[in-house]
């Protein structure tokens, strides 16, 4: 008697599918847990937000009735910048409203960095021909892609590979794309000999350039003084460098005065610069005037490259050769 019951249906590309999803979920929680419990990536994510908070301020918050007066009078009425990638990097449930504390917490961290993005574009278009600019950064910096390059600019970010690794991938997933005619390359911090890295990726002592740090991982003071010496090496006559630099890693107890001597050490004349300053001349109010946590500085190279010692040496040693030449031919 044939069974009136229907036959059993079978799906043989169902199960393999199911695993390939469970591996996919898997995947991504670990990559959320290693976010979530990785120190250098939640750093670079918390600079992100502080960046994303002054995108989004403005000075039209009197609808906010607890904000009205306070927060008018730590505003100005437009951003310091626009960071257009700063969200991509959040989680989507982060909170985009502005906030009293979050703008107190955000104020010399945004000076800064509108400090420095004035500085990198001031003088990289003032550089003829092919411009060199390196970032010290926490993975997650966007100036490679929302500052407004000129044409011909090689831009160098060296920062932690596995927070760059992250930070690319998402920029990639909003389209962010380069300026017209520029290039750009990554090195590891990790690798320990930046000088090499850079020369690997075509940077050259006898070019121009520009240095900036910010967000950049410092576990020391000799690792600071170790980077100072490399960009010596690097860097052209008259090139600058200019950053933040963490207290809490310098063990002096006159700071400026140890600035000074290190920085001269190296062929730099340093200048502190205040935050207050900037705060001024941009016709913000500041709600601290101390920053306990880092000092900004901007440093000018005095010497030579060594690439430039270099090619004078070898000029010099032509001179020579031709002038010995010559003496020959009148004995």
């Amino acid at each position: 008697m044939q069974s009136l019951c229907a036959p059993p249906l079978h799906f043989p590309a169902t199960a393999p599918r199911r695993r390939r999803i469970l591996k996919t979920v898997a995947r991504s929680a670990r990559a959320e847990l290693r976010e979530d419990n990785d120190p250098l990536i939640q750093s670079a994510i918390h600079s992100a937000s502080l960046r994303l908070g002054e995108t989004n301020r403005t000075g039209n918050l009197s609808h906010i009735s607890f904000y009205t007066k306070k927060v008018s009078n730590l505003c100005k009425a437009e951003p310091l910048f626009i960071d257009p990638y700063a969200a991509c990097f959040l989680p989507p449930s982060t909170n985009k409203k502005p906030n009293i504390h979050k703008h107190q917490q955000q104020q010399h961290y945004c000076l800064a960095t509108k400090f420095i993005d004035d500085k990198l574009l001031h003088t990289a278009k003032r550089i003829d021909g092919l411009k060199q600019v390196v970032l010290f950064t926490d993975g997650m910096d966007t100036r490679p892609y929302r500052l407004n390059w000129p044409s011909s600019t090689m831009i160098f970010d060296v920062s932690p590979q596995k927070v760059f690794d992250i930070a690319s991938g998402k920029l990639q997933g909003v389209g962010a794309r380069l300026p017209k005619g520029c290039m750009f390359f990554h090195l590891p911090v990790e690798s320990g000999d930046i000088e090499q890295c850079l020369r690997s990726k075509g940077f050259s002592g006898n070019r121009p350039s520009i240095w900036a740090m910010q967000g950049l991982p410092l576990g020391s003071q000799s690792s600071f003084e170790a980077i100072l010496s490399a960009v010596s090496s690097l860097a052209m006559n008259e090139s600058y460098l200019i950053g933040e630099l963490p207290i809490d890693i310098i063990d002096q107890s006159d700071l400026e005065k140890w600035m000074e001597k290190l920085f001269m050490s190296n062929g730099f004349k340093v200048q502190i610069v205040n935050y207050e300053e900037i705060a001024a001349s941009l016709g913000v109010v500041l709600h601290s005037q101390v920053n306990n946590e880092k000092i900004m500085f901007i440093a000018q190279q005095l010497r030579l490259s060594d690439d430039q010692m270099e090619k004078w040496r070898q000029e010099f040693e032509r001179v020579e050769e031709d002038g010995d030449e010559q003496g020959f031919e009148e004995l």
